[in-house]
């Protein structure tokens, strides 16, 4: 089959590997529908965390195409959502659908290493798919399922983390796909006020038409416009969504005393400097979450279904997996509005 491979910085090439196997029992082979790129996966791409051979891709949706011998939920033909991260499938997290707190072997991550390859690629194997995979309901069309296994439960999720109550004002600083999906979270969630934090017109535009306050980067100070916006209190809430120190000390600066920041941005500085002091004396919560995505699928499919929640439009490029070096360099440089790519492993 097909499949994306990263072989070092910015280097990304279509290879022929080995079609997948069963890892076991419990698991299953999905032919893969759909997979999108995430922000994650350009740590690779951009070398922050180097890596040759790696086979990326965690957002995915596809068909059951294999099961093992131990799989009883998922049949063959079940169109299906991949959870991007995976556990044992057996320990009292994995069955609450949390592989964060997974106690038998730990957490996994679809296509960050080499032992799970992941789903930029024709088809995929999962490991106790009973547990990760989740049929698609037919309602649920293809780009929302893809939404479903990522970007859309790591918003939702920043927004639950970030203790937003009725009313509150919410910033949220970077509006990528996650910090879109973790404002419609806030708005699903009683905010009252939203400012939006970006350096790009475009997204810093679609914030805007979603109902909040656009906060321009590019403009002045980040945290003195905040502090302009609230009469020098600050946001009761800030979802972080970047990754970046610059942002990370933005957020931590601009939230109201006694209040949280909720960070989902993945920041590649193991030694980034938190101002500790500062935090104590202002008595601020700061969180730091990875989506237990499979946990998320029971409330954020009612929402969408019945129309609380209409994730916005995210992909603004649909290519071929065949010119998935392409799609990587766009995302990567942002170059013509680029958003969020959608793969077709068909073509």
């Amino acid at each position: 089959m097909r499949a994306v491979v990263i072989n070092g910085t910015r280097d990304v090439s279509v290879e022929t590997v080995a079609d997948p196997v069963l890892s076991g029992p419990d698991g299953a082979i999905v032919e893969v529908t759909a997979s999108a790129l995430c922000g994650s996966d350009l740590h690779f791409y951009e070398g922050e965390f180097p890596v040759s051979g790696l086979r990326p891709g965690h957002e995915v949706v596809g068909t059951v195409i294999e099961t093992g011998a131990e799989v009883g939920r998922i049949k063959v033909g079940d169109r299906v959502l991949v959870s991007p991260v995976l556990g044992c499938g057996r320990c009292a997290g994995c069955a609450a659908g949390n592989p964060i707190d997974c106690t038998g072997g730990g957490m996994r991550v679809l296509g960050g290493d080499d032992s799970l390859p992941g789903g930029h690629a024709e088809a995929v194997a999962i490991p106790a798919a009973d547990a990760w995979l989740m049929p698609v309901p037919q309602d649920i069309g293809v780009d929302n399922a893809v939404l479903l296994t990522d970007a859309l439960p790591t918003g939702w999720t920043a927004a639950v983390r970030a203790d937003i109550t009725p009313g509150a004002t919410v910033l949220v600083i970077g509006l990528g796909p996650v910090g879109l999906y973790a404002l419609q979270a806030a708005q699903v969630l009683g905010a009252g006020r939203i400012l939006a934090a970006d350096r790009v017109p475009a997204r810093l535009a679609m914030a805007e038409r979603l109902g909040a306050e656009p906060i321009d980067g590019t403009k002045g100070d980040i945290v003195e416009q905040v502090l302009a916006a609230t009469g020098g209190r600050g946001a009761d809430a800030v979802i972080e969504a970047v990754g970046q120190d610059a942002t990370l000390t933005a957020a931590i600066s601009a939230v109201r005393t006694s209040r949280t920041v909720s960070v989902v941005g993945v920041d590649a500085n193991f030694a980034f400097p938190i101002a500790v002091p500062l935090m104590i004396i202002r008595n601020v919560t700061m969180r730091f979450t990875t989506a237990p995505v499979a946990s998320t699928w029971p409330t954020l499919i009612p929402l969408i279904r019945y129309g609380r929640l209409n994730p916005v439009d995210v992909f603004t490029h649909r290519m071929p997996l065949t010119e998935a070096a392409a799609g990587y360099r766009a995302f990567a440089d942002r170059a013509d509005g680029c958003l969020k790519v959608l793969f077709d492993p068909t073509r």
